[in-house]
């Protein structure tokens, strides 16, 4: 069968089995929609959970990270399951026994204030629409490949799929689609890998396979894999793949930033309330942190096997004899070449070819200018006699990879169902904390607490579909990769969330006064510099100590730290009753249930 009628019977099938799932588990109170009842399984909350967690970054960008940062991409694997760790040992529990369906609704509560709830909402609605734009320009670009549509109308088609979900069913409903989710985008990413992986070393398992040596004409070559790339991309002019090039504060800085982003994360964190007991959110923590490793653990061989795979397909290769699956991404603008020495052939070179994303195809180099049949780009920076001819998006790289390694078109198919699952899961869940903080904490808790609960609920829906317009916007006019994106959306949890979290569970001193200044200046002081030196002047040598901004949510935090602490110290300390509270959630009696305040 043809890979295009494959790819619309995988991605169509999962459609239905999503709308269907929503359709059974529609919300019918506030409750079913904010944390889906309470009584999620643990193990089918583990699922939803690592669906939830792994987004587009991780399915689609992560990987792509590591073929082209090699051993600096490392950080993104350290900061995210690090941070997945962080939070299920240090906070969740915690949090599920203090028995709130927020974050705003802890910080609220918790430091006894309108005002800070309300800055907490704010918090919200930066952190999760700068993350859900990722998950939005994933959507675009599979659908732009593997549906043969245009990115931006991608994108749309994943609003509308988003919308009849998750507007119906709420958190029930994305709980059970992100079941499903998981098991497709899991199946679609493990797939691929395990067929490279026998290709290329010989092994069954990636993770084994990637310490291997390499399989060259059907033969054992005795050279470890991983030398082979390093030869391939030092002969290129590139940097050898194992070694870093950052330096080590920014490392240990984006880390960090990804760590405590990861346990400040809003959308993850309200999975936790899902399950009845406090007892479940820890085993669904275990399960959870299970489904994320068998995708992590699998993302460094996947990088190692793409990017030696596009080096040996397509380098000194003529034009015209490229293999197909250059030429089908091609038609997408996310792969581009350009023939600057005239020769016919695509030669790869150390150096970046372009600035910005390319809008055209088989481009041609005139005075400064590419022009390709799609129109034309002037370019700063491919002049040079080394530079490369060939740009490749590093999103697509995963998506790509079964075409690279010429396997079955049913696990092409595949691939298509589980990029689009992944962005969707993600995106649902981020929508839906959007929706809850507008409804539940701004609306209900602050503006208006007499509404009922059939108005609050119509609020929450019309929130989330506003919510689905706005994400869509940034999904057609992204502000960087998605992985990049996703970076920024880390920093600022780790700025604004983390520490009122972790104060306000170990810190019983800690007051309304000091979290409002801290979550203020750690939101103000990130977001500025991110926006400041990736988009005003994007210029390294301007950073600060030499931190990134995928990293500058670390000393957001830091600041957020010292802020709070010290404001808290010059103000009257918190009311008893709120001492006792705090008291009360790290107290392990009476864990099995949660605390009704």
């Amino acid at each position: 069968m043809d890979v295009q009628v494959l790819t619309y019977l995988f991605v169509g099938a999962s459609f239905a089995l999503y709308i269907g799932i929503a359709i059974w588990s529609r919300a019918g109170s506030t409750k079913e929609f904010y944390v889906a009842g309470g009584g999620v399984p643990p193990m089918a909350n583990g699922m939803a959970t690592a669906a939830d967690w792994m987004s587009a970054a991780s399915f689609i960008s992560m990987a792509g990270l590591l073929a082209y940062l090699g051993y600096d991409g490392s950080v993104y694997l350290m900061g995210w399951t690090g941070g997945y760790l962080l939070l299920a040992m240090l906070l969740a529990p915690y949090l599920r026994k203090f028995g709130k369906f927020t974050v705003p609704d802890f910080v609220g509560d918790r430091y006894y204030s309108n005002v800070a709830r309300t800055v907490a909402v704010i918090c919200v609605i930066f952190v999760s629409f700068t993350y859900v734009a990722g998950q939005m320009r994933g959507v675009g670009i599979v659908f732009s490949r593997f549906l043969e549509v245009d990115i931006n109308m991608g994108v749309i088609i994943g609003m509308a799929i988003v919308f009849v979900y998750s507007v119906m069913g709420g958190m029930k409903g994305i709980t059970y689609t992100q079941v499903a989710q998981y098991c497709v985008l899991i199946v679609a990413y493990l797939v691929p890998a395990i067929f490279l992986s026998i290709m290329m070393t010989g092994h069954i398992l990636p993770q084994t396979g990637l310490g291997a040596t390499a399989v060259v004409d059907g033969a054992d070559s005795g050279q470890f894999i991983l030398d082979r790339l390093d030869g391939l991309l030092t002969e290129l002019g590139f940097g050898e793949y194992t070694e870093g090039k950052k330096a080590t504060i920014d490392v240990f800085f984006i880390t960090a930033a990804l760590m405590c982003g990861t346990a400040g994360l809003p959308h993850v964190i309200v999975r936790f309330f899902t399950v009845p007991k406090v007892r479940d959110a820890r085993i669904s923590a275990g399960y959870a942190l299970f489904f994320i490793a068998l995708l992590y653990t699998t993302a460094p061989a996947i990088g190692v096997f793409a990017r030696t795979n596009i080096i040996e397909s397509v380098n000194e290769v003529a034009y015209k004899d490229a293999p197909a699956w250059f030429h089908n991404w091609e038609a997408t603008g996310l792969i581009a070449w350009v023939d600057k020495n005239g020769d016919g052939k695509i030669q790869m070179r150390g150096g970046a070819p372009f600035v910005g994303k390319p809008i055209f195809a088989g481009g041609t180099l005139e005075g400064g200018e590419v022009k390709g049949q799609w129109g034309e780009r002037t370019v700063t920076n491919a002049l040079t006699d080394n530079a490369s001819e060939v740009y490749v998006d590093r999103d697509i790289l995963v998506l790509a990879n079964p075409e690279i390694g010429n396997l079955p078109g049913w696990v092409i198919a595949l691939m298509a169902a589980g990029g689009v699952a992944a962005a969707l899961s993600t995106a649902a869940g981020l929508l839906l904390v959007i929706a809850s903080a507008i409804s539940h904490d701004l609306v209900k808790k602050t503006i208006n607490p007499n509404i009922s609960e059939k108005a609050e609920l119509n609020v929450a829906r019309l929130a989330q579909a506003v919510a689905i317009l706005v994400a869509g916007y940034f999904g057609i006019n992204p502000p960087g990769f998605v992985a990049q994106v996703v970076a920024f959306a880390f920093g600022l949890a780790a700025a604004s969330f983390f520490p009122v979290i972790i104060m306000g569970i170990f810190y019983k001193r800690m007051n309304r006064e000091g979290a409002i200044a801290g979550m203020v200046v750690g939101l103000v002081f990130t977001f500025s510099y991110i926006v400041y030196t990736k988009f005003i002047n994007p210029d390294p040598s301007i950073w600060w100590f030499g931190i990134s901004p995928e990293g500058i949510g670390s000393l957001g935090m830091i600041l957020n730290f010292v802020v709070a602490f010290a404001v808290s110290r010059f103000t009257p300390p918190p009311p008893a009753e709120i001492q006792a509270l705090v008291e009360s959630i790290r107290i392990p009696r009476g864990a099995g249930e949660a605390i009704d305040h």
